[in-house]
């Protein structure tokens, strides 16, 4: 890029190479909320096969179930949150459609597009009510790169936050694998990582470089011990992890199941207990009982 010439992704272009971007708590700071009724703006995050997509797909059914408007956001090209949400990927990338190429060689929302315009017209509606947005797969019948999605993506969730419209919207977000998206802050909207780690080493590794990286930018932490098959499970990862685990979901035969049928775990085992983990998971979000890693 020319020297002098204006940036067009500026929120990224200032987290690449830095330190991570703080959270900005935008208009749902704007309202005293009763108890349990505050929208629940939160992204999980771990490393990969830890059962993130599953976790956050139940979740934001879930959370729809109990009357709340629900916003999922899919950051990984792979379609594990649709899967788990119950429906099929799209064919081409959804927001292909939604920008233009800018003068730099980047791709720009197109004029009228903001963050509102492109949940009501580029996201898809799930079971149960929830709409899910994606960065989407690469094209399987179109020839167009997956790159222009995921630069509109990346404009379109640094909206969220500020988006009047959307302010009683709970968003469930879910990463790919590792720290690279929290780093360059393709979460803003979430005040709370809710950080999933598996009993192994690797994955407590990467729960730890996590919830690290939370703390720089001021966010909230939540740990799910995830394929818990004991107590001694639990306490061996919290001794990887140095933080305490708020919350478990079991080892359950079901969650291999419906991943080699391709449905949703809320579908197809309904009163699995994975899926009244995740259940017991969301109350306490709802009910604010979990208990957060503290930040500095």
């Amino acid at each position: 890029m020319a020297a002098g010439a204006a940036k067009p992704y500026p929120q990224f272009w200032g987290t690449v190479g830095m330190r991570p971007a703080r959270r900005r708590p935008g208009v749902v700071a704007d309202v005293d909320w009763p108890p349990g009724e505050r929208p629940l703006r939160v992204v999980v995050v771990g490393k990969g096969g830890a059962g993130k997509s599953v976790i956050a797909g139940t979740m934001a059914r879930l959370l729809a179930r109990r009357g709340r408007r629900v916003l999922a956001l899919d950051t990984d090209t792979m379609p594990g949150l649709a899967l788990s949400l119950g429906i099929e990927a799209p064919a081409t990338p959804p927001l292909v459609d939604a920008v233009d190429k800018a003068p730099h060689g980047c791709w720009r929302l197109k004029k009228g597009v903001g963050p509102v315009r492109a949940v009501q017209r580029f996201s898809t509606l799930a079971p149960d009510g929830v709409r899910v947005l994606e960065v989407g797969d690469h094209p399987t019948i179109d020839v167009k790169s997956v790159t222009p999605s995921v630069q509109a993506f990346y404009q379109v969730i640094h909206g969220l936050p500020e988006a009047k419209a959307l302010q009683a919207w709970t968003m469930v977000g879910d990463h790919p694998a590792g720290p690279r998206q929290t780093v360059h802050d393709w979460a803003p909207y979430a005040d709370t990582l809710l950080i999933v780690a598996e009993p192994t080493w690797k994955s407590a590794l990467t729960a730890r470089r996590l919830a690290e990286i939370a703390r720089h930018r001021d966010a909230a932490v939540i740990v799910v011990g995830s394929k818990v098959r004991s107590a001694a499970d639990v306490e061996r990862l919290e001794r990887m992890l140095g933080e305490r685990v708020a919350a478990t979901v079991p080892a359950d035969d079901a969650v291999a199941g419906c991943d080699r049928l391709g449905v949703a775990l809320i579908d197809h085992a309904p009163s699995s207990p994975a899926v009244r983990a995740i259940d017991g998971l969301v109350e306490g979000l709802v009910q604010g009982r979990l208990a957060q890693v503290a930040t500095p």
